[in-house]
């Protein structure tokens, strides 16, 4: 007897504009494979509603009236007893102020509001399986950003707790290769990236690899062209 259907992923959009939450939730809901679940015009209602209907994915638009994208992140992560969803920042500004912020609150990816149809239903899948997204504008942007911030703090106490080999991924997947491309450069499986990768997230307490790349830019692991 052939394996049931995988259930849909479960997806609530939050923005502040009618029209973008009519759009992005017709199209979503054309997938197979997704379900939209719910939609909120402001930040303020999504804590409910994300209580209410538990999705897989939200998509977070990042400026809006009353609460704010990041607060709105910051308030579901610290939702108890609650398995938090992954939370996708959609943004018209690939240079927002908010980038950093959000991602430290725990959203998962950044995509731009001028991505193709194609781009927002694979990152919805991207991050609905566990993984971080960030769109190559915002990838450099954080680069651009670190560049010109101060010496970062020494930290050398926290990236003790990991291997050399550990550090070696660490660096790899701060410069967007994927497990793939770090196996073949390092030597290893890709089963063995994937190990390591979870220990580092492990060991320093990060969520996803959008957050092992802020920790080796803020830490000085990496340094923006180097």
């Amino acid at each position: 007897m052939p394996d049931p259907s995988p259930s849909p992923i479960r997806v609530v959009i939050v923005d502040d504009q009618a029209m973008v939450r009519q759009g992005f939730g017709a199209l979503l809901d054309a997938q197979e494979d997704v379900s939209v679940v719910g939609s909120a015009s402001d930040g303020s209602e999504v804590v409910e509603l994300v209580r209410r209907t538990r999705p897989d994915v939200v998509l977070m638009d990042i400026r809006m009236p009353r609460m704010n994208g990041l607060d709105a992140t910051r308030a579901i992560h610290a939702m108890p007893g609650l398995a938090h969803p992954r939370v996708l920042v959609l943004t018209t500004f690939d240079a927002d102020e908010y980038v950093f912020s959000a991602l430290r609150a725990g959203a998962s990816g950044f995509l731009l509001k001028d991505a193709t149809a194609e781009d927002l239903v694979s990152a919805v899948r991207v991050v609905a399986s566990g993984e971080a997204l960030l769109a190559p504008s915002i990838t450099s942007r954080l680069i651009a950003d670190y560049a010109a911030r101060p010496a970062p703090r020494d930290t050398s106490a926290v990236l003790s707790l990991l291997t050399e080999r550990e550090l070696d991924v660490m660096r790899l997947v701060a410069t967007g290769q994927s497990n793939a491309e770090i196996a073949e450069g390092l030597f290893l499986s890709e089963q063995t990236v994937k190990t390591h990768v979870s220990r580092i997230l492990a060991k320093l307490g990060l969520r996803d690899r959008t957050q092992i790349v802020v920790a080796a830019y803020e830490s000085g692991l990496v340094s923006a062209g180097g």
